[in-house]
């Protein structure tokens, strides 16, 4: 998950915009945690990249209503200059569309590419319009955060799914990335880039546990199963409030 962050801010950073996002799109994603802190979770369907910094226009000084410092691009670097020269209003650059469109597609498969070979990805195909479908599974164990997806080096850091070690025997699990309530504090170009992500959500996500459930949000609660207790959430543009629960699990 971490190339696809890397790979999409990347891209992002080519096209002059300053940073990126991954969402959810159609999917169904699980969550299994035992008393003994063991834990496996999958993640199936769409994964969206979103550009944050669409909106914001032309970058300065390459739209035809802002003019050069004096009028006139001789004082512009030569390469730009000419550019300037042969774009007007009247005629946009097509060329220039389509050669930035057939990298933006080489770009993206080149990250279905590289996420099919990392471990947890059973299958990773990119469908066009910065949309994957992606078939995630891991297992482990607690002794440590897990995030999914995360990387350090992206603008901006929005996990799906985080589960934090509270204290010795307790474990929370909150799952930002399933609901609309995104910080938009954390979208500086004020764009609508995160609630048009919100549109696309449509899912499922089902936590099972042996383990003491101390708190969750799902109204209809956790119900009896052969597993222990499950809870699930329906997560639509509609969903404001994240999906949360801790469990108390031994030492």
């Amino acid at each position: 998950m971490a190339v696809l962050l890397r790979a999409v801010c990347g891209l992002a950073a080519s096209l002059l915009l300053s940073a990126c996002l991954v969402t959810p799109g159609k999917f169904e994603s699980t969550l299994d945690i035992r008393a003994d802190r063991s834990f496996s979770f999958t993640y199936k369907g769409e994964i969206l990249a979103t550009d944050l910094g669409k909106g914001l226009g032309s970058p300065p000084g390459s739209g035809p209503d802002e003019p050069l410092d004096d009028g006139t691009p001789k004082d512009q670097p030569s390469t730009l200059r000419t550019a300037l020269q042969k774009k007007t209003p009247a005629a946009p650059d097509e060329h220039f569309d389509a050669k930035q469109d057939k990298g933006d597609e080489q770009q993206m498969q080149t990250i279905a590419a590289a996420l099919s070979k990392e471990k947890g990805f059973r299958a990773v195909r990119y469908m066009g319009n910065h949309r994957f479908e992606i078939d995630y599974a891991i297992s482990g164990r607690l002794t440590h955060a897990f995030l999914f997806p995360f990387n350090s080096d992206a603008q901006i850091v929005l996990p799906f799914v985080a589960v934090e070690l509270r204290g010795d025997d307790r474990v929370r699990v909150k799952a930002p990335g399933y609901s609309n309530g995104y910080d938009k504090s954390q979208n500086p170009m004020g764009g609508s880039s995160t609630g048009d992500a919100a549109k696309a959500l449509d899912g499922i996500f089902t936590l099972t546990t042996d383990a003491e459930i101390v708190s969750q949000n799902q109204e209809d609660g956790a119900r009896a199963v052969p597993q222990g207790k499950r809870i699930v959430w329906k997560v639509t543009p509609l969903t404001s409030e994240a999906p949360a629960a801790t469990l108390r699990v031994r030492p």
